[in-house]
């Protein structure tokens, strides 16, 4: 890595975010074999998972031993407000067993774990932890714990998603995608019942994808196996973004969920570019690794009126992106805003990630050509 300022952050960011991995596929793997109280609703009908909070907790506790509490200031989606609940207690005893269990595992990534077993008030006041908002001054850690919870519940593609903000600018970007096909163009033929049964047979499944701003480089390493240690960068290689230029020839991603994201006019800006391809409708930040990997050219995300992006389901996707030679805007060409809390304030009616600057230019010209045709 080119950029060395960051490299001692960069370093625990990786091999957390492997830890992080290791714990979601374990805790999926319960989730899919039985049924269990595993999953609650939140208040905003969005799912969580033991997964959750036990990444949450543990990325949480390593970044703190690491580089100090009182330095570490950590922007997360999750709070402890059911996890603190009497009836909840079953379910924070999972949590406990499975941030522990994977606590344990620290020296497998040559990190190291704490000198006994977590308690529960530990691990909440370890969640609670992550309550920063973020802004333009000092560093703040950006986590996704389980990003696409949905996907992650039905054995689809999920992400961990990791970045640092240094004086408002996203600086270090990690994703680790369990379930990413590790072979060329699989992402497109993937099915919920090839992800279980592949990973059991081939083990090529799941990355850790990383960058930092202005080394002009993004790495991708496959998952640790079980029973292995992690290798350091040994096991690192290049990631680039396509050099398809021709809307004709290029894949797009859009968001699975209507919930938040408008296909109709999607569809219409694909169109009118002249994508011929059927979209890929991708769970998570994996969308941001496809173009990173060059398994798609074009990420378009156009969310429903009222919908605010939140900074960390982007923030490590969009610079590996970048660095891998891709660029990533909001609809009207400017780049996203990461240095005003935990909104991207200030968006221009959806988000446009490509791979080359020639492609994107295009799909923002087709933005502004649908959406004066368009009723939003």
């Amino acid at each position: 890595m080119e950029n060395r300022k960051y490299l001692d952050e960069l370093n625990v960011a990786v091999r957390v975010v492997h830890m992080a991995c290791s714990l979601c596929e374990k805790v999926q793997k319960q989730l899919l074999s039985a049924t269990t109280d595993q999953v609650k609703s939140k208040d905003d009908d969005s799912l969580v998972t033991v997964a959750d909070w036990s990444v949450q907790a543990t990325v949480s506790w390593m970044l703190s031993e690491s580089f100090g509490r009182q330095k570490t200031s950590i922007v997360a989606e999750e709070d402890i407000q059911t996890l603190s609940k009497p009836e909840s207690s079953s379910l924070l005893a999972m949590v406990v067993d499975a941030v522990n269990g994977c606590l344990a595992e620290a020296p497998r990534y040559g990190l190291r774990g704490p000198e006994k077993p977590l308690c529960a008030s530990q691990i909440l006041d370890a969640i609670s932890q992550c309550n920063s908002t973020g802004g333009p001054l000092g560093r703040h850690w950006i986590l996704d714990p389980v990003d696409g919870t949905l996907g992650f519940v039905r054995g689809d593609q999920y992400a961990v998603g990791l970045a640092m903000i240094d004086e408002g600018e996203v600086v270090l970007g990690v994703l680790g995608c369990p379930n990413y096909p590790l072979k060329d163009d699989e992402l497109n033929n993937y099915s919920q019942q090839n992800i279980v049964t592949s990973k059991i047979s081939s083990g090529e499944l799941g990355c850790v994808m990383y960058t930092s701003k202005g080394s002009g480089k993004a790495w991708m390493q496959p998952l640790v196996q079980v029973g292995k240690k992690l290798e350091g960068t040994n096991s690192a290689k290049l990631v680039q973004v396509s050099s398809i230029e021709d809307p004709e020839s290029a894949t797009f991603c859009e968001p699975v969920e209507r919930t938040n994201s408008n296909h109709s006019f999607t569809a219409g800006v694909a169109t009118t570019v002249g994508v011929r391809k059927k979209p890929l409708r991708v769970y998570s930040m994996v969308k941001y690794a496809a173009i990173a990997r060059g398994d798609a050219e074009i990420y378009m995300r156009f969310a429903r009126s009222g919908y605010k992006e939140k900074i960390w389901d982007h923030a490590a996707g969009v610079l590996i992106v970048q660095e891998a030679g891709g660029v990533v805007t909001d609809a009207g060409g400017r780049p996203l805003d990461f240095s005003r809390g935990i909104y991207l304030e200030g968006v221009d009616r959806g988000i446009i990630a490509c791979s080359g600057i020639k492609l994107h230019g295009k799909i923002i010209n087709a933005v502004y050509s649908s959406w004066e045709s368009s009723n939003l």
